[in-house]
């Protein structure tokens, strides 16, 4: 599904916040590239339908470019597979951002979807943390376990190592639920990732670095 062409191939010469990561280990094996000057196209090869419909919220509203693949023990669950796409992810999200000069660094937003309303604050601090609040109104959505949710963006915000705030403020279906929270993830990052006219390249915190 989602097989809106990569971009990649055709990318100029000049150097972008672009990066290309892969992960493999005995359970999964994963690749993920990433363009954060992007403008929203998407491919996905992962085997987790209900995460790739997730993901490409992602990049069009976060206006990244994102290519996925992955091959992991879905024979057993989603869990290694999707765990590890938010590592990989993580990881190539991190070496984009580089040493994050210019950057508006902090990034929020709240989306809507009928009854559904979830807020998402970001901040790309060089630091790991997670504060997660989505009560699901069930368990599963189709064939995929509403808990992979949190463990997709605990291993993203790990190994990105960035502050996440996700609260979904109310909801009554779990697609909907999980469908806010990552155009949310999205919109904030796109907020986040974005120059800053007014910070002159400098790096946006009083330690120097992040």
């Amino acid at each position: 599904m989602n097989d809106i062409p990569s971009q990649f191939a055709d990318a100029p010469s000049k150097i972008m916040r672009q990066a290309e990561i892969s992960r493999n280990t005995l359970e999964t094996q994963v690749s993920a590239r990433l363009d954060l000057d992007g403008a929203g196209r998407c491919h996905f090869d992962t085997g987790a339908p209900f995460l790739e419909h997730m993901l490409e919220q992602v990049a069009r509203h976060g206006l990244i470019d994102l290519d996925i693949t992955a091959r992991g023990d879905l024979a057993i669950d989603a869990h290694h597979t999707v765990e590890d796409i938010g590592i990989t992810l993580g990881q190539a999200l991190r070496r984009a951002l580089g040493d994050k000069k210019g950057i508006r660094r902090y990034g929020h937003a709240y989306v809507p979807l009928d009854e559904a309303l979830s807020r998402v604050v970001v901040d790309l601090s060089g630091r790991p943390g997670l504060s997660f609040h989505v009560d699901f109104r069930r368990a599963t959505i189709g064939a995929f376990e509403v808990d992979l949710v949190r463990e997709f963006f605990q291993g993203l915000v790990n190994h990105a190592l960035i502050t996440l705030h996700v609260d979904n403020l109310r909801g009554e279906n779990a697609h909907h639920q999980a469908e806010t929270v990552f155009k949310a993830f999205g919109r904030a990052l796109r907020m986040a990732v974005e120059a800053d006219p007014r910070a002159a390249g400098g790096v946006p915190s009083t330690k120097g670095a992040l």
